[in-house]
């Protein structure tokens, strides 16, 4: 049985994860010279992600 500390922790660094991918296919999109049409909704997924994590950690006193 998990802390939950150690709980809090995976699953920050599991939504950080995924929000550092969205902005990695993010980037991809835009160095393949992707239309703005596929840039925008990228970008708007991932700066969402980034939020979610960024609010979890901060709702739960972590450091950044």
């Amino acid at each position: 049985m998990d802390s939950l500390i150690a709980r809090d922790k995976a699953e920050a660094k599991k939504k950080g994860i995924y929000a550092a991918a969205a902005w990695g296919g993010t980037v991809l999109l835009g160095v393949a010279s992707a239309s703005t049409f596929l840039i925008i909704p990228a970008a708007a997924g991932a700066g969402y992600l980034t939020w979610k994590w960024f609010l979890y950690r901060a709702k739960r006193g972590m450091r950044f």
